[in-house]
């Protein structure tokens, strides 16, 4: 799984409130923090898009001629000989 580094700034106050529940629960705050975002989020659902009709149309055409597709080894060739 790849990782992600967010950087958030946050008050002095709610930093030194994040540490004492850390210190609390015997827990570096990275994980305190990342278990409330996990908390936060874990019923949400992850977003879908329907796509368009021009999209779907164009997509299941492809799909129909899949077995047309050629492999090009040299890309820049291929277009300099179109």
């Amino acid at each position: 799984m790849n990782q992600v580094q967010i950087k958030v700034s946050v008050s002095q106050q709610l930093n030194d409130l994040l540490q004492s529940k850390a210190a609390r629960l015997g827990v570096p705050i990275t994980q305190l923090v990342k278990h409330l975002i996990i908390k936060d989020v874990e019923e949400e659902e992850y977003p879908t898009f329907q796509a368009s009709e021009r999209t779907e149309k164009r997509t299941k055409k492809a799909l129909e001629e899949y077995d047309k597709a050629v492999t090009v080894e040299n890309i820049p060739e291929f277009f300099k000989n179109l």
